[in-house]
């Protein structure tokens, strides 16, 4: 293996919505990224509750690896949080729980009843979210399904269990589940105790750049490929491959991971687990080499896109371009609360929350848009700037990665409101990570920075350096509540 030069390597990148297979070429001073398959991601709405079509996506994964052609290994990301239970004869259990789904509502509360909201914090690190697995579990605690798991594997975890036969759970991931401890980078267990979760269902954790297992036999008759083909398991939560593929030349970088959901923060060595840092709602997950992602969740572009599905999704292009012309900071929104998660009547939720702090309802789409992401680039400020000051690490840049970094009204306008030079891509930074991370396991490249490096060299990027008036940016803030 160590006098190779080169490999392909497949990237299973699941979204919320949409998945995609891609395949990126890495050797010398190389780094190319394909795209072989798209396929959408949709949920499924039944009598009991908002689903995952889990099969539909595992058989676009199928797809997406027939067309590939013939590989070095294959690595897998999603979104976090979400899980299938497996019976004792490791048959799916019924179709994954969506994250906005309805069970989890008021059991925040049920929980902190035995683990104060600080002490959860204190032992585990992470910000509090409605839909983290920790509150889907204590909801799940009675039902029939849960009773009959003998194995709860998170979503790509369970993606590579049904192609390779080994059950694993990733590090990264397994963070998201307000179950692990970001200083002993294992499980809560007191946690886990006090709240009657049964950490026996998880499998063994694993580490980005571990073995996951190879394909079997019958999906590599599935998919045409010739093996042995390996597994590698990578940073599976979305968010860690993203930030392991921010192109960044110093360690003074803040980053944003946009897409559905902004993910704004700073990668740090240790956990910051102060009352403060609680207060304002960071969350410390696990990202590579033993790093933490100190990050804020932030509502992202799902705004935008649940508004265009109810304009009946109108030409994007054309939508920003009008929201470019429409004076700035008229109205603003608090994009991390979470009035915005679920589904459904986005304008009209955004024109009522603008109405309820007399500020001047947006009347037409563009309008809209524009309070959209004047409240993104407002979210990401306050991030920013209270990142920094919580865990006392000044920034001079901030990387833009993710879909976002497509949107340059997004871009210009983050810049302007964080008062720091902004460098958007890449755009593909889960994938990209994700086939890094395999080809570091597989002797073709150095550590994070010299994957760092590689991005950089070999990425299409673009600059945006800030304008406009801080001062505005200051008034508007002061409009909304703080997070």
């Amino acid at each position: 293996m160590s006098a190779r030069t080169a490999g392909s390597f497949a990237a299973v990148d699941l979204g919320a919505s949409s998945g995609r297979v891609m395949v990126g070429r890495v050797g010398p001073g190389t780094l190319e990224l394909t795209e072989v398959h798209r396929f959408p991601n949709r949920p499924v709405r039944l009598a009991e509750g908002l689903r995952w079509d889990i099969l539909a996506l595992y058989a676009g994964v199928l797809d997406g690896l027939r067309a590939a052609g013939q590989i070095d290994s294959v690595g897998i990301d999603s979104w976090a949080v979400d899980y299938g239970l497996l019976d004792a004869d490791g048959a799916l259990l019924g179709n994954p729980v969506h994250y906005r789904d309805s069970r989890t509502e008021g059991i925040a509360e049920k929980v902190w009843a035995t683990v104060p909201a600080d002490e959860l914090y204190a032992a585990t690190g992470l910000q509090y979210a409605p839909f983290n697995t920790l509150y889907q579990l204590v909801a799940a605690r009675d039902t029939a399904q849960l009773a009959a798991a003998e194995r709860l594997l998170l979503i790509p975890d369970l993606i590579s269990y049904w192609m390779t036969g080994e059950a694993g759970t990733e590090l990264t991931n397994a963070s998201t589940t307000q179950l692990i401890d970001p200083r002993t980078r294992d499980w809560s267990y007191d946690t886990a105790a006090r709240l009657g979760i049964d950490l026996g269902l998880f499998a063994p954790l694993r580490n980005p750049g571990d073995p996951a297992g190879q394909l079997l036999l019958h999906v590599l008759e599935e998919t045409g490929l010739t093996g042995p083909v390996p597994v590698t398991a990578v940073g599976s939560h979305d968010t860690a491959s993203a930030v392991a593929a921010v192109p960044a030349t110093t360690d003074r970088f803040a980053y944003i991971c946009t897409g559905t959901w902004s993910l704004a923060g700073l990668e740090l060595d240790a956990p910051v687990l102060t009352e403060a840092s609680r207060a304002a709602n960071f969350t410390n997950e696990l990202g590579l080499d033993g790093t933490v992602r100190y990050l804020r969740n932030i509502m992202g572009l799902w705004l935008l896109q649940e508004c265009l599905r109810s304009w009946g999704n109108p030409d994007l292009t054309a939508l920003l371009r009008d929201a470019a012309a429409v004076e700035p900071l008229q109205a603003v929104v608090d994009a991390g609360d979470a009035v915005f998660l679920a589904p459904g009547r986005m304008p009209e939720r955004i024109a009522d929350a603008c109405r309820a702090t007399g500020q001047p309802v947006p009347a037409t789409p563009a309008e809209t848009t524009r309070c959209i992401l004047d409240s993104l680039a407002l979210a990401h400020r306050r991030a920013i700037a209270e990142a920094q000051q919580l865990a006392d690490r000044p920034v001079d840049v901030v990387h833009i990665v993710g879909g976002g970094a497509h949107n340059e009204l997004l871009c210009q306008l983050t810049a302007d409101a964080c008062g720091l030079p902004v460098v958007a891509g890449p755009a593909e930074a889960a994938a990209l990570g994700n086939v890094l991370v395999q080809a570091r396991a597989h002797g073709l490249v150095g550590d994070r920075t010299a994957m760092r490096e590689l991005l950089a060299r070999t990425q299409p990027l673009r600059r945006y350096e800030p304008m406009g008036d801080a001062a505005a940016w200051r008034a508007a803030e002061a409009r909304i509540a703080a997070p």
